[in-house]
């Protein structure tokens, strides 16, 4: 048989080629023209696969975050759950940067996003917080991981010495930061998920023993 002119699409194929295209320039440097040309094809034929470029990016999303961990809520151990769902988001977020503002726009109509804002809300109340607390939980658990995904507290600090020695006498080792920025990053991350944590179950002993409405 005769090779086709035209490189075989699908729609897996887009979205990983689209990933690696924002993994490398960022959200701005995809376009669906500059995509067609990493695919070597004409940019109308990726239309038929997804018809904008936002419907790509929320197919990308629900790829990049579909194994989230949110099983563990079923244990009925809501701290257990919200360890397990935090540290397995911020991984995903962790592996492709660049998708941030996507997943942190809010699950809209993806359903892997909505299935796990489900199960979450759902363990939370099944295991005994009033519902307004569970979706206070559930937005706060997700503000704690999205800023530490944001950037790195660490990266943030000059290498140079000079910088601090003389003027800053309370930052004399923060040129020494960036050096450990990774190991500092994730055991910031891990000091505030378990002093947050630290904090419900004390307001869960508290609420337990409200009145109900």
């Amino acid at each position: 048989m005769a090779r086709p002119k035209t490189p075989i699409l699908s729609r897996a194929g887009i979205r990983r080629a689209a990933l690696a295209l924002i993994d490398r320039d960022g959200l701005d440097g995809l376009s669906m023209r500059k995509l067609a040309e990493e695919l070597d094809v004409r940019a109308a034929s990726l239309y038929s696969h997804y018809r904008t470029k936002e419907e790509l990016l929320a197919a990308i999303a629900e790829e990049v975050t579909r194994d989230i961990e949110v099983s563990a809520f079923e244990s009925g151990d809501w701290r257990r759950g919200l360890t397990a769902w935090a540290r397995s988001y911020r991984g995903a977020l962790a592996a492709h940067p660049n998708l941030l503002p996507v997943i942190a726009a809010g699950p809209g109509r993806r359903e892997e996003a909505l299935r796990r804002a489900d199960a979450i809300h759902g363990g939370l109340v099944g295991a005994g917080w009033p519902p307004r607390y569970a979706t206070m939980i559930g937005a706060s658990t997700r503000y704690l991981v999205l800023g530490s995904a944001t950037g790195s507290f660490a990266r943030g600090f000059d290498d140079d010495v000079r910088v601090y020695r003389d003027r800053y006498p309370n930052l004399s080792q923060a040129h020494r930061l960036a050096e450990h920025a990774a190991e500092i990053d994730e055991d910031s991350f891990e000091l505030a998920l378990s002093s947050f944590l630290d904090g419900l179950t004390a307001l869960y002993a508290r609420v337990r023993t409200e009145p109900g409405p």
